[in-house]
């Protein structure tokens, strides 16, 4: 038999790390384009047609357009964070374990929209159009971070007492 045929029959103990190379594919590249491009975008727009836009809106409408160009802009700073610290790590500007302690800075918390659907079909509709795409790179975003983790995580020791054997040889250099 020969060693091909061998690997075949074997079953095979090693786990993709999806996520990882998901991260670290032309697929993240796009992903980034994407996000960065989204991020001139969203600004050019609020420094001008938004600003434009937003004079002529009703009171309550006006509050919320600058409600929700606030979320939009933090969401999108968060995001853009996010993909920054990934593309370091992918050019090995950053170690695995300095982007794992900057991501978890970045908070990807889902996006919440408290102002009323009546209030904010009355918003301009470029403005709905940009938070739309937000979130479903916010979606994308965290869809990755936890293939991420995933990953992370069946890297991780599965005993607690491996892991803390672990811990144990690393602080004494075993």
């Amino acid at each position: 038999m020969s060693a091909s045929s061998d690997l075949l029959d074997e079953p095979s103990t090693v786990a993709v790390a999806f996520g990882a190379r998901l991260l670290s594919s032309d697929a993240f590249k796009v992903l980034f384009r994407e996000g960065m491009g989204l991020v001139e975008e969203t600004a050019s727009y609020l420094d001008g047609d938004g600003r434009t836009e937003s004079r002529v809106l009703e009171r309550t409408v006006a509050l919320a357009y600058a409600t929700e160009s606030m979320r939009l802009t933090t969401r999108l700073m968060q995001l853009a964070s996010w993909l920054l610290i990934q593309r370091a790590t992918n050019e090995g500007e950053m170690t695995l374990e300095q982007a794992q302690e900057e991501r978890a800075k970045v908070k990807l918390a889902k996006p919440v929209r408290p102002t009323s659907a009546e209030v904010y079909a009355q918003l301009p509709e470029r403005l709905r159009d940009l938070i739309e795409r937000v979130e479903r790179l916010h979606a994308r975003i965290v869809y990755l971070e936890k293939q991420s983790r995933l990953d992370l995580a069946a890297d991780a020791p599965i005993s607690p007492v491996q892991d803390q054997l672990s811990l144990i040889k690393t602080a004494f250099g075993i």
